[in-house]
């Protein structure tokens, strides 16, 4: 379990498993993924074919319009969420860690983890959003509807910095959706219900209230090198979620999405009073971009804010920004975006991660005793405001990388394995490293004579299933990919290595 240490609280993302801790200030924060490397409490019925064969409730109707005070209101918005709230489980390859030198390496051997979260449908083709911790990692995904379908999900798009993911299942019939509500306009206090999988108790409903807003938890970890930098505004409640509640939704008394549940506050791993979830603002947007791109289009108004005072105050301003441009100076404090108040730097993130590179904003700052408004335009990190270059890109076409490149990029020379070592070891065909130059592969531990046998699940017999894969990777945006194969002594090894960022290479 990864822990980093703020004080005594940890925060916990709720997917129901092997957990992922970062510590707060208050107490224990999980991400609700389960997974099977650290069970929990599941009640299953005693078949071989569970959780499948679960029966499902028959549940009341919603009505056709809201019912807004009483009991009926709780039964209403219950019952418009509960069929849009899907079952993700996910199979994974988990690395043993019994010799800690060779999973340095990447070379140790690994077994097969089960994990579980929730999923909201929100369009009837069968499109649902998840955490991407949820996903993370995942050799497959299957989504389990509430009346025990099972489907298999391919992941359009995942965003490590908002924590969020869109999957796609196909089928000849439309699906339950749950209608997308506008967060901005939560007010603390309000009742709300939170909709999930904890513990594998599939289609589960707790209820509470909003209990704080732009909460910035410090759960999710920059990395500049991946181009991740956090986006945290989460809405606080105190509805009831544990492990396996991640990705499920967080719905109002009107039957509406307004978060996905993501987190808990807790010392013991279960909840323990306060549960975090994404706004549907955010949600709504990052679910669009992935749809359309395949990654998120950030918007940023080029400024930098001083911690050290109370609200958003800048304390520069690049001068070719969009807030430098439209005249925004050190000193004035940022009081509103499109007028919605602003008043701690996470409010600031959630009304920018609406908007997309280009987009214009009007941004209220106050300025000595005065109150000024300005129209800014939006850029990229990189100060452009145009939108990422891979938009250029037709959508779902695969880049075509020759063979050559991608054993350049790797370091590597590969070449199928001899009829006569695939009858010694009694295997149909694979890819064996010829010969190994300082690259990803190498660093990883692999070793002249490994024999490549699938990649990412896929079966490798040839040059061209490697081709085949890659195009794939890369067509879904995915950075890794896991090889799993074995040497002619019959050591069995797996490694990851990144998708290589080549030059697509036109076929012959």
């Amino acid at each position: 379990m990864k822990k980093t240490h703020f004080m005594n609280t940890l925060f916990f993302r709720v997917a129901a498993g092997a957990v992922l801790v970062a510590v707060g200030s208050i107490g224990t924060l999980l991400m609700l993924k389960q997974n099977g490397t650290a069970p929990l409490p599941v009640i299953i019925p005693a078949t071989n074919d569970a959780p499948h064969a679960i029966s499902v409730p028959k549940r009341p109707n919603a009505a056709h319009s809201p019912i807004n005070s009483g009991t009926e209101a709780f039964i209403f918005a219950a019952a418009s969420s509960v069929d849009a709230v899907v079952h993700v489980q996910t199979t994974s390859l988990v690395t043993d860690q019994t010799n800690p030198w060779l999973s340095m390496l990447g070379m140790s051997s690994g077994h097969i983890a089960q994990g579980s979260g929730s999923g909201v449908m929100i369009d009837k083709s069968g499109i649902l959003v998840t955490n991407h911790h949820v996903i993370q990692g995942a050799r497959e995904v299957q989504i389990s509807t509430s009346d025990g379908q099972v489907f298999p999900a391919r992941v359009i798009g995942s965003d490590p910095s908002t924590d969020l993911a869109v999957l796609k299942i196909k089928a000849d019939r439309p699906f339950h959706v749950l209608d997308m509500g506008n967060s901005d306009e939560v007010q603390v206090g309000e009742w709300v219900l939170a909709v999930g999988n904890p513990l594998n108790l599939t289609s589960t409903v707790t209820a509470g209230i909003v209990s704080a807003k732009g909460r910035n938890i410090r759960l999710l970890q920059a990395d500049a090198s991946r181009d991740i930098y956090p986006v945290e505004s989460f809405l606080q409640t105190d509805a009831a979620v544990n492990p396996g509640n991640s990705g499920g939704a967080l719905v109002n008394l009107e039957g509406k999405l307004i978060g996905i549940n993501t987190a808990i506050a807790s010392q013991t791993g279960s909840y323990a009073g306060y549960s975090f979830a994404i706004p549907s603002a955010i949600v709504a947007k990052v679910v669009q971009d992935l749809r359309e791109f395949g990654r998120v289009q950030r918007a940023y108004l080029g400024i930098q804010v001083d911690p050290r005072e109370t609200g958003v105050v800048v304390a520069s301003a690049r001068p070719q920004g969009g807030a430098g441009v439209a005249g925004i100076k050190r000193g004035d404090q940022i009081v509103s975006i499109n007028g919605i108040d602003v008043r701690s730097f996470p409010s600031l993130q959630e009304q920018l991660s609406k908007h997309r590179p280009g987009d214009e904003v009007s941004v209220a700052v106050q300025r000595g005793r005065d109150r000024r408004n300005f129209v800014v335009t939006l850029t990229s990190r990189a100060g452009e405001s145009s939108l990422s270059s891979a938009t250029s890109l037709p959508k779902n076409q695969p880049k075509a990388i020759s063979m050559d490149e991608l054993q350049k990029s790797w370091g590597v020379e590969l070449e199928p394995v001899s009829e006569d070592l695939c009858q010694a070891l009694q295997i149909q065909g694979g890819v064996i490293i010829k010969n190994l130059k300082d690259g990803p592969w190498l660093r990883q531990g692999l070793r002249k004579g490994f024999i490549v046998l699938r990649i990412d699940g896929a079966p490798i017999l040839l040059n061209e299933d490697i081709e085949r894969v890659v195009q794939r990777a890369a067509r879904h945006g995915e950075d890794g990919l896991l090889l799993e194969g074995m040497y002619a002594n019959g050591e069995r090894g797996f490694a990851g290595v990144a998708v290589p960022h080549v030059r697509p290479q036109p076929r012959k």
